[in-house]
């Protein structure tokens, strides 16, 4: 778990891990350099755990090089990531290390989600669709991920110096050496909040695909998703998807509420016609191609 200023989610993130069914486990935590309090926490909980192994940095290396770092501590084989701000369901590594300690042609597995708020109100349903078909984009959320350890270090790790998307550029590489595969069972809650690093740090290209994505996780972060102006100022391809995106956020700016219904609405419409072909209990595979 790579930590910087994760208050005030840190002691459910961790209380997550330390409740796991699977009990027999290492949990490596690397503060990058938090400066709101968030070290005394961490502290605290290395005293009175004896699993925990607390490593410090005064100077931040940022999303990859923390992610890097907190691997390299790491002494075991198989390696399962957290973040900082989420919830794990108490099978989580139990579920996982079943999958991944059976069928050595797996080098990652991740798990389905539901999407919390800041109070821990449920606001994004699961999302199946993209397990159906061929994606881009990974179909799991970055923390839900467990991995084999070799393969990591084959291919380098985390690119150095990406503070957006790094997850994406990792398991693409990742699925040249080894499948990935991922877990339709919700056992991983990801949470939308002002503070998250995605929102952050911003788009990885500016394109209206990068703009609409952040714009829907503000959405169902509670807050307006300020999608128009920036769309404006990008050059446009005029068709079809980029008249929905445009009219999203003209729809954004009149009645964010009304548009956060209907996205989750969506989505759960989406979820239902993908569980007629995905069934919990088995992976599937991430197609990228």
């Amino acid at each position: 778990m790579p930590v910087h200023n994760a208050l005030p989610f840190l002691d459910e993130s961790i209380t997550s891990i330390l409740g796991q069914t699977l009990t027999e486990f290492e949990f490596v935590i690397y503060d990058d350099g938090s400066t709101d309090g968030s070290t005394e926490v961490l502290r605290e909980w290395s005293r009175k755990e004896s699993r925990i192994r607390l490593f410090e940095s005064n100077t931040r290396l940022g999303l990859s090089g923390s992610s890097n770092a907190v691997v390299s501590k790491a002494r075991a084989a198989i390696v399962a990531r957290m973040d900082a701000d989420d919830i794990s369901h108490p099978d989580r590594l139990k579920r996982q290390w079943e999958i991944i300690d059976n069928h050595p042609e797996i080098a990652v597995v991740g798990t389905l989600c539901v999407g919390i708020d800041e109070v821990g109100r449920e606001v994004r349903p699961r999302d199946r669709w993209r397990l159906v078909g061929r994606s881009a984009y990974i179909p799991f959320p970055h923390g839900s991920v467990m991995f084999r350890r070799d393969v990591f270090d084959q291919v380098g790790g985390y690119a150095r110096g990406t503070e957006r998307g790094e997850e994406q550029v990792l398991f693409a590489r990742m699925l040249a050496r080894g499948s990935v595969v991922t877990l339709p069972d919700i056992l991983y809650r990801y949470r939308y909040h002002s503070r998250n690093a995605t929102l952050l740090n911003g788009p990885v290209n500016e394109n209206h695909s990068e703009t609409y994505l952040l714009g829907a996780m503000r959405l169902l972060a509670g807050h307006p998703p300020r999608l128009l102006r920036p769309l404006l100022a990008q050059k446009l391809r005029w068709n079809a998807k980029t008249l929905i995106i445009l009219a999203s956020a003209i729809w954004g700016e009149v009645s964010p509420p009304s548009l956060r219904f209907f996205l989750r609405l969506s989505i759960r419409a989406r979820d239902f016609l993908a569980g007629l072909r995905v069934k919990d209990g088995r992976p599937y595979e991430w197609r990228s191609r």
